[in-house]
């Protein structure tokens, strides 16, 4: 996914206009929108990697990491000879990026 307008957001980080708190808003809103589609997604045998799936934030909140945390999970995720993949944190990004950036484009405008 590419990003444009990066610049300007982050010039008007620096100069401290009052962006910080919208961009965490957004950023919170759609990393549990992709942790929330992730579990939907994910295949279920004894549930534990629907719950092994878990969003953290950094950078004072400006970073959403979601990941999912059960050791198969990469397997599952992208298969291996002997089994098909089943992705499920794949889509669950892709379905909310172009959300994702066209509300941090409106901000930066």
């Amino acid at each position: 996914m590419k990003l444009t307008g990066m610049n300007k957001l982050v010039n008007k980080l620096d100069k401290g206009m009052n962006i910080d708190t919208p961009v965490k808003q957004i950023v919170r809103k759609h990393s549990s929108t992709i942790n929330r589609n992730a579990q939907k997604q994910a295949p279920v045998d004894t549930g534990e990697l629907r719950r092994s799936i878990r969003t953290e934030y950094q950078d004072g909140g400006l970073t959403g990491v979601t990941r999912a945390g059960a050791h198969y999970a990469p397997y599952v995720e992208y298969g291996t000879r002997f089994m098909t993949a089943k992705p499920f944190m794949r889509p669950a990004f892709y379905n909310s990026a172009w959300d994702f950036k066209e509300e941090l484009e409106k901000l930066v405008k």
